[in-house]
């Protein structure tokens, strides 16, 4: 994505893992990893963006993603303004774009942006003057870079920084998923032995963005040997056609269960995303069990925000 690097090719706005060099993805994640040990208190960082005004800028709900920021903003120590949809002018007509407009004259030039459609962040960073910072918190169906790196992180610290060694299975609706598309991005740069794809046909998207995968519906044979489970959840709310036939149907055919978890390796690990549908794409004994990694990548999510903040703001 152009707009992503400048000139001399440096990042100047996270929008998407889509391209990104494998040697930048490196960078990001062994900072973040590096950071660790600061996501979760501590008063060592807090000089790293002090005096910076930074954004939350969300056009949807979200949980872990804007808490996630927020302590990521506040652990670098710069100045946290919290954008609610709901009570801003937006509702009276306002544009986007204006909106960024009218923040930026305020002094505010880091925006971490969520919103309902596809593309709308690169958008925005069109729109917005040199030295502004855009991160795309998850837009439409398209992208979702910082849950894409957090996954690696929590791969890599799993399974150790050899890609190559790794068999993953994606899982679910892959469809309507930005986080099964960052993730996907990720793993192809960062050279992955093997990625597996499985879900009902309805809910897989087309052949192209699959290139280099092995896709199935056959989740017990997807799962044979694997090191990592990716489960997604099942996005009704993105869904305008392609609905499965009942939830049941689902959980029977794709829904991963403490017997199914066996086919895989002894010591894979388990993720997903969040939030879960419990009993429908997993079940509790699972989300909850020894290879669960989900709240692992909750964790993960602060230090992967923190070095993205630090890359581009600081």
């Amino acid at each position: 994505m152009s707009e992503q690097l400048d000139d001399a090719g440096k990042l100047q706005h996270l929008l998407t893992l889509e391209g990104m060099p494998r040697s930048m993805l490196e960078t990001l994640l062994k900072r973040a990893d590096a950071l660790v040990e600061h996501a979760h208190g501590g008063n060592e960082m807090r000089d790293a963006l002090a005096g910076k005004a930074i954004c939350t800028l969300f056009f949807e709900a979200s949980t872990r993603t804007r808490c996630s920021f927020g302590l990521a903003v506040q652990r670098l120590g710069a100045d946290l303004l919290n954008f609610d949809a709901s009570t801003a002018s937006t509702t009276k007509g306002e544009t986007d774009t204006d909106t960024l407009k009218t923040l930026e004259a305020m002094g505010v030039h880091g925006f971490i942006v969520r919103h309902k459609t596809d593309g709308a962040v690169a958008a925005l960073a069109r729109a917005a003057i040199p030295g502004t910072v855009l991160i795309n918190a998850g837009d439409g169906r398209s992208n979702h870079p910082t849950q894409g790196l957090l996954d690696m992180l929590t791969l890599q610290q799993a399974k150790g920084p050899d890609f190559s060694a790794m068999k993953v299975l994606i899982v679910g609706d892959v469809k309507h998923s930005r986080v099964a598309r960052s993730d996907l991005h990720a793993l192809h740069a960062l050279g992955a032995g093997e990625v597996r794809v499985c879900g009902p046909a309805p809910l897989l998207p087309d052949v192209a963005s699959l290139h280099g995968c092995i896709v199935g519906d056959d989740l017990d044979a997807l799962l044979d040997g694997v090191d990592a489970v990716m489960m997604l959840r099942l996005q009704r709310e993105r869904m305008v056609e392609g609905l499965v036939p009942s939830l049941e149907d689902y959980h029977r055919d794709f829904g991963l269960t403490t017997a199914r978890l066996r086919r895989a390796a002894p010591d894979a690990i388990v993720m997903h995303p969040g939030p879960m549908n419990r009993g429908i794409e997993i079940t509790d004994e699972v989300a909850d069990g020894p290879q669960s990694r989900v709240l692992q990548q909750v964790a993960n999510g602060v230090a992967v925000r923190m070095a993205v903040l630090e890359t581009l703001l600081g």
